[in-house]
């Protein structure tokens, strides 16, 4: 079983709206309402591929209510922390005809210590016997940014690994906490390590360094696929994966599905090259529909002979 944290949930609504303009009357063409958040999006990916996965963070008011009534409907394990505060919504617009699509993020709710000595006792009971505990997205108000950092540390004291995919300080915080593995995108990778990454020495100079603050395995999400530092003993493997080049309906969410496939094949068994090769079609095949987390198997298993694998020479000292 794979437990997801999320923090800072919400009701997300992506809708289709083409030829979008600032400023100006847009009809949807469609949209489309679900529990958001990427550690939600993480476990509605896991749950397609048949992963057992329950999902767990704080959930307050009437958006709180949707979120959990959605996790439900889709069959998703959840259990949340009920908070005074309201839990945010979010909204996205896809654009079809340019390819793009904008983000509107409330901040979320603030949360008291009370709260969050819940959670951490929830999580405590929840990862009994757990495979894995997936840490992902934004903090809310007033939450430190070591939190993600003690819980990793406590996890650890069970012997129970943890996979971060997080920004800023929180995610700095918390690598240097020695998680199992850790995801961000290349936005937050360059921020993490101050350097922007334009080929492959630039993302395997970045990966080095982010498993040096602490992180045992690296895998940075890209436009394309992704980039990864993979250990095997006392070994580091570099690897840069690209997938197949599709005509992409919306690209929100992809690196959460990437994420969750790459650890569902590791958790199967299946080595680093299938899981990378896996993650990277399976977050290709989720760029071809409306709403963050959703793909379809079938589309990612296609996808995945198309899915270029290459290991990366060491670089020279």
């Amino acid at each position: 079983m794979i437990v997801t944290v999320t923090l800072n949930a919400a009701f997300a609504r992506t809708i289709t709206v083409p030829n979008f303009q600032r400023g100006q009357r847009h009809r949807a063409s469609a949209g489309l309402p679900l529990a958001g958040g990427k550690g939600l999006n993480v476990a509605r990916a896991l749950k397609i591929l048949g992963v057992p996965v329950v999902a767990t963070g704080l959930a307050g008011g009437q958006a709180g209510l949707r979120i959990v009534e959605r996790l439900t409907g889709e069959a998703i394990l959840n259990d949340f922390v009920r908070i005074e505060g309201e839990s945010r919504t979010t909204t996205a617009v896809v654009d079809p005809t340019s390819n793009t699509y904008t983000e509107i993020n409330e901040w979320g709710p603030a949360v008291g210590p009370e709260e969050l000595e819940m959670l951490r006792e929830k999580l405590d009971y929840l990862s009994q016997g757990a495979d894995l505990v997936v840490f992902a997205g934004s903090l809310p108000r007033d939450v430190d940014d070591d939190f993600y950092a003690d819980a990793i540390h406590d996890l650890a004291r069970r012997h129970i690994p943890s996979a971060l995919d997080c920004d800023a300080e929180p995610l700095r915080l918390g690598v240097e906490a020695e998680p199992f593995l850790v995801s961000p995108n290349q936005r937050e990778a360059e921020g993490l390590v101050g350097q922007e990454f334009h080929d492959d020495e630039d993302f395997q100079m970045g990966l080095d360094q982010i498993a040096e603050m602490g992180a045992r395995n690296v895998l940075i999400t890209t436009e394309f696929g992704c980039y990864a530092l993979l250990r095997e003993e006392r070994t580091a493997h570099h690897y840069r994966v690209e997938a197949p080049q599709v005509e992409p309906v919306s690209t929100v969410g992809a690196g959460d599905t990437l994420l969750a496939a790459f650890l569902a094949a590791r958790v199967a068994g299946r080595s680093r090259e299938d899981a990378l090769r896996a993650g990277v079609a399976a977050g290709a095949a989720s760029t071809l529909e409306l709403g963050a987390g959703i793909f379809d198997p079938r589309q990612a298993a296609r996808s995945q002979g198309g899915v270029t694998l290459t290991e990366l020479a060491p670089l020279a000292v």
